[in-house]
């Protein structure tokens, strides 16, 4: 019988394990951290387990029968098993707000006033990533249109862009209370529908304005300051942090680095800076 045109996810799940068990790679790891890792057992542990010596005939019979040769299977670069699930064929992203709909799926609906869910160039080469709404962009239903919005601007403008060229959004599209960061559980509920946002845009970049916006999308829990201004793959896209627009509000001098950052993210995409 032919698989079904559009298959669930049950059914590319149980597609995925059928392929895994063909392969003999039955065993899996309810923690994601640890599938495909090898487990090399210590070579002091391997010399404790070996006999002192062995018998002259057992050499003999080894060397005439020398143990089959098993091959190792390369380690493929290739999207993880998860990941692949998270995508939707034919996704858009007036699907994906539709699916989101009035959501209530984490505590942060019960205080807002509009979902944030972002906007600019639905095909933009550039995307950038915050954390969560603020006061502004929770009356306006937009993001980043506050006092870092505008500084944000700012920044797209000298990278010789304008607003309508990029497309911008954030991790989480409800306004968290007082401005607070976003717990996990809220980014771990908001979150896959940031992912499907920029697989269906599938830009060239990705600014991730501040860690929460980088811890999630990289999966770390690591601090800005171990990362901010290096690349990293993301999907296919090249992915890179720098501070969040806030953090130069209270912090000014940092405006240096952040161009940094914003330079090499120009050179990716081949832009020169207006004059």
């Amino acid at each position: 019988m032919d698989s079904p045109a559009n298959p669930t996810p049950r059914e590319k799940l149980e597609a995925w394990l059928r392929y895994y068990h063909d392969l003999n790679l039955d065993e899996f790891y309810k923690d994601r951290r640890n599938m495909g890792k090898r487990i090399v057992k210590p070579r002091a542990a391997e010399a404790k387990a070996a006999p002192a010596s062995k018998p002259q005939s057992q050499v003999a019979s080894a060397a005439a029968h020398p143990a089959p040769i098993v091959p190792v299977l390369p380690i493929v670069n290739a999207p993880e098993l998860f990941e692949v699930l998270d995508r939707v064929e034919g996704d858009t992203l007036e699907l994906i707000r539709e699916n989101l709909g009035d959501c209530t799926r984490c505590r942060l609906h019960k205080q807002r006033n509009k979902i944030v869910f972002g906007a600019g160039n639905p095909r933009a080469e550039l995307v950038f990533v915050g954390e969560g709404p603020g006061r502004d962009e929770d009356l306006q239903g937009l993001p980043f249109v506050g006092r870092a919005g505008k500084l944000l601007t700012q920044m797209i403008e000298a990278m010789g862009l304008t607003r309508e060229d990029v497309y911008i959004c954030n991790v989480v599209k409800c306004r968290p209370p007082e401005n607070r960061k976003p717990e996990d559980d809220e980014v771990a509920t908001c979150s896959p529908y940031l992912f499907r946002q920029l697989d269906v845009i599938a830009p060239k970049a990705i600014v991730c304005l501040g860690a929460t916006a980088a811890q999630a999308l990289l999966k770390t829990q690591d601090p800005i300051s171990r990362f901010r201004g290096n690349w990293f793959d993301y999907r296919n896209t090249k992915l890179m942090a720098t501070y969040h627009p806030a953090y130069l509000l209270r912090n000014p001098a940092a405006k240096s680095e952040v161009w940094k950052d914003l330079q090499k993210v120009m050179a990716h995409l081949g832009l020169k800076r207006k004059k």
